[in-house]
């Protein structure tokens, strides 16, 4: 079982993938940093802890305050779209993690996604490209899809549709750190002012190392 720490962490990583899907999506456009933050936690397999996962939790700024928003009761703040991905994604963890093919389908194609990004960089357009196909060839076949909505231009832009599936693959990695850590839906639900007290307290640590 992880902490409650550890916990708020993975789930501001899955809040921070769905964000940026969410502002990809109706807008085309992104903090670059948080997306590179995503990516690279679905190239952290194997880390020592979970805040190594992320780089560090100060990468998950975005995360953390989304969180708090959409669970907070101020309906003002929060995101349909964004609850619906973040539902979708642990609904979809749960198929996936009974799909030990799937699971060695996926790891496989993230390991030779790794390689690849040592010749280029992470977020080199070829390896988003790799990372969506890796999304479109698994997690995209469970069912229910997840359906994203957004404007048609973006949407059917090559790039952006390829980042957006990145970035459900990188929402996905974090599902998987979430329930690895004994999470689950239920928390969010009973738990959520905890939850909330810990992003705050993450975010108020993260000031005062400034």
């Amino acid at each position: 079982m992880g902490s409650w720490n550890d916990k708020t962490l993975a789930l501001a990583g899955i809040f921070q993938a769905t964000s940026l899907v969410k502002d990809l999506a109706t807008t085309g456009l992104m903090e670059q940093h948080d997306f590179d933050t995503c990516i690279a936690s679905i190239f952290e397999t194997d880390p020592a802890s979970t805040e190594l996962v992320y780089g560090d939790s100060l990468k998950l700024q975005t995360g953390l305050q989304v969180l708090i928003e959409q669970l907070d009761n101020n309906e003002k703040k929060r995101n349909i779209d964004i609850a619906r991905y973040v539902i979708s994604l642990l609904h979809l963890q749960g198929k996936l993690a009974k799909n030990k093919q799937m699971m060695g389908q996926l790891a496989n194609g993230i390991d030779r996604a790794k390689a690849q990004s040592e010749h280029f960089s992470m977020t080199h357009e070829n390896v988003i490209a790799n990372l969506a196909g890796i999304y479109s060839d698994t997690i995209s076949t469970l069912q229910p899809k997840i359906m994203v909505s957004g404007e048609e231009r973006f949407l059917s832009n090559t790039t952006l549709a390829d980042k957006i599936r990145a970035l459900l693959l990188a929402g996905m990695r974090s599902a998987v750190l979430w329930n690895q850590l004994g999470g689950s839906r239920w928390q969010i639900l009973l738990q959520r002012k905890r939850l909330i007290r810990e992003a705050k307290k993450l975010l108020s640590h993260q000031h005062t190392l400034h």
